[in-house]
């Protein structure tokens, strides 16, 4: 290697013109005093000092000041190498990591010019569904991604269909409604295609995009977890009141365990509405003081406004109340919960073996008695 291609790579490692010149006087003499370093390399003997100390602290050189006069010596090649891979080597997390954070940034939205593309890209996100889908399509759309929904709900996910612009009769839609959804609704009208997917990405389309060929309407394809809850509290605040129940999943076997809060709420409201008293086990945290929580009991009412007849005061409300085995009340709420006494991570379901269900009233007989 020539001297110029060596000189402009050891810069690359940020040393400077005088401290390369420095550093390679001191490779060519091994060991030697500071006077004739500066002589080799041209510069004074403070600035060799200076500049030993500057290699040192990078692995370059060891300035042996235990001896007068002082010396310099240059550590290997293989050292010097062995110590700059290293760096490099704990660089590497840091830099992947920012750039992988800007590619998210590039991603988190997607603007969809084309029918095919919409539907493809829904069939994409509930392949992964975790927990949770929310979604409003067409009666004449369903079928091209009932499959897809099938399979999740399968899979243990909580699923919310709106089938909008859906005709007065529901066996009328093509392929039928059993088993797509946890709680199906339809209205009549047609409505944007909205799908969230375990609150983090979703795609929100324009029933024209759906509709025709020869639209200049667009739709998004987002990966956001702020924007995500956002489409949710829409799809319950405006959209799920309006439309009408029309089936209903039966409740799964217990015991099953959930990290969705709105899932649990969901089995629980099934489970009393079956004339049962299912018990709970919570893990999260209380949230007057943030401390860690665990909370035991049977639920004696659920506030949700998943399936009818709705219990919630406000549209997103989905909640618990926890008759622990200590004879106290416990409210619980899910991610974010600041009104209730704690917020669930995690919560089993499992069957009251000591509770009598004979003559309990379940909340249906309770709004059943205010009519009377």
């Amino acid at each position: 290697m020539d001297d110029r291609t060596l000189n402009d790579l050891l810069r690359r490692f940020g040393l400077s013109d005088k401290e390369v010149d420095t550093y390679l006087s001191l490779l060519a003499h091994g060991e030697a005093k500071a006077s004739t370093v500066a002589d080799a390399a041209g510069v004074s003997k403070r600035y060799v000092y200076s500049v030993s100390e500057s290699l040192a602290e990078r692995g370059f050189v060891e300035v042996n000041d235990h001896v007068v006069p002082t010396t310099i010596r240059a550590n290997p090649p293989d050292e010097v190498i062995n110590r700059l891979r290293s760096d490099v080597d704990a660089i590497r997390p840091g830099l992947e990591e920012r750039f992988s954070r800007v590619e998210r940034q590039t991603e988190q939205f997607e603007v969809i010019k084309s029918r095919v593309t919409v539907i493809k890209r829904i069939r994409s996100l509930l392949a992964d569904a975790d927990s949770e889908v929310t979604l409003s399509i067409t009666a004449g759309h369903l079928p091209e991604i009932r499959d897809a929904l099938v399979e999740a709900v399968d899979r243990g996910v909580l699923v919310l269909l709106i089938v909008s612009d859906a005709p007065e009769v529901t066996d009328e839609i093509e392929g039928g409604l059993d088993g797509v959804a946890s709680v199906v609704r339809t209205w009549r009208e047609a409505m944007p295609t909205l799908l969230t997917v375990d609150s983090a990405a979703g795609v929100v389309a324009p029933p024209e995009l759906l509709r025709r060929s020869n639209t200049d309407r667009q739709a998004i394809h987002f990966s956001q977890e702020q924007l995500a809850p956002v489409i949710v509290g829409s799809f319950f605040g405006n959209y799920w009141p309006a439309a009408e129940e029309v089936a209903t999943a039966p409740p799964t076997p217990l015991p099953v365990e959930y990290a969705n809060f709105r899932h649990t709420v969901f089995q629980a409201t099934l489970r009393r509405r079956a004339g049962e008293t299912p018990r709970v086990t919570v893990g999260g945290r209380w949230t007057e003081d943030d401390e860690p929580a665990e909370v035991s009991g049977r639920v004696v009412e659920s506030k949700q406004g998943m399936v009818e007849p709705t219990t919630n005061e406000f549209p997103v409300e989905h909640s618990l109340v926890v008759e622990t085995d200590d004879g106290e009340t416990v409210t619980v709420g899910g991610q974010g919960a600041f009104v209730e006494d704690v917020e669930a991570d995690l919560v089993r379901i499992e069957a009251d073996e000591d509770g009598s269900e004979e003559g309990e009233k379940t909340e249906d007989d309770t709004d059943e008695a205010g009519d009377e």
